[in-house]
């Protein structure tokens, strides 16, 4: 199921997303402001953020500025601000989509589902790319560099995670969670032993992912 983070001040507004998405089968977070926001990204994992431009001290512009800098969640903002200016520094700062207040709940959502579509790869290629590595989803081809690599059902799966939150740091955990499942009763060098069998397929692409020391790892473009 499709997670999203909701952040709105208002309560109304949040609680009415809130029982719309969930209708519709989509798994929501509610922030409060942009202070909770962040607390809630560094924790949890989410297909998309609805992300409310005007909250008192910290305001979406931030917020997006500060998830940008390890994230590419799709970020959709709510905004009153209609301006051109305010638009473009939005997408300047690396928002998605915008939608302005007061708006219908059923183009909201349409908008939300097509950027989790988008980051997915479930769009009509199923091409997902980061870098020189390339995934067709709905063959499980892995490219890199132009050439078809051969991967283990395993490495497929990791690579597959890594690519869906490239630029996002996934602790070990996480991955176990995700690739494992959480039934998985094993240790967490599982995840590392894989990981050097998926860099040792890949190539001189296998340097795309990084190790975070004492945390995880992340896929980047370079």
């Amino acid at each position: 199921m499709e997670k999203v983070l909701i952040v709105e001040d208002e309560a109304r507004i949040r609680n009415v997303i809130l029982d719309y998405f969930t209708t519709h089968g989509l798994s929501c977070d509610l922030a409060r402001n942009g202070e909770e926001a962040l607390d809630l990204l560094r924790d949890n994992d989410y297909d998309a953020i609805l992300l409310d431009v005007l909250m008192p001290e910290l305001d979406g512009f931030a917020v997006c500025q500060a998830v940008r800098k390890n994230s590419n969640v799709p970020i959709l903002f709510l905004t009153a601000l209609g301006g051109e200016d305010d638009v473009l520094k939005g997408y300047a700062l690396g928002c998605d989509d915008y939608v302005a207040k007061p708006f219908s709940l059923a183009v909201l959502l349409a908008k939300t589902q097509a950027l989790i579509r988008r980051r997915n790869g479930s769009h009509v290629s199923g091409l997902l790319t980061c870098g020189a590595i390339s995934l067709e989803v709905n063959r499980r081809v892995c490219m890199a560099f132009q050439e078809e690599i051969k991967l283990s059902p395993k490495e497929y799966e990791l690579l597959l995670c890594l690519m869906r939150n490239q630029g996002n740091v996934l602790s070990r955990e996480q991955l176990l969670d995700k690739v494992w499942g959480i039934d998985f009763e094993g240790e967490d060098r599982a995840v590392d032993v894989r990981i050097r069998s998926l860099r040792s397929a890949l190539g001189p692409a296998g340097n795309q992912i990084k190790t975070i020391y004492k945390v995880g790892y992340k896929l980047e473009e370079v």
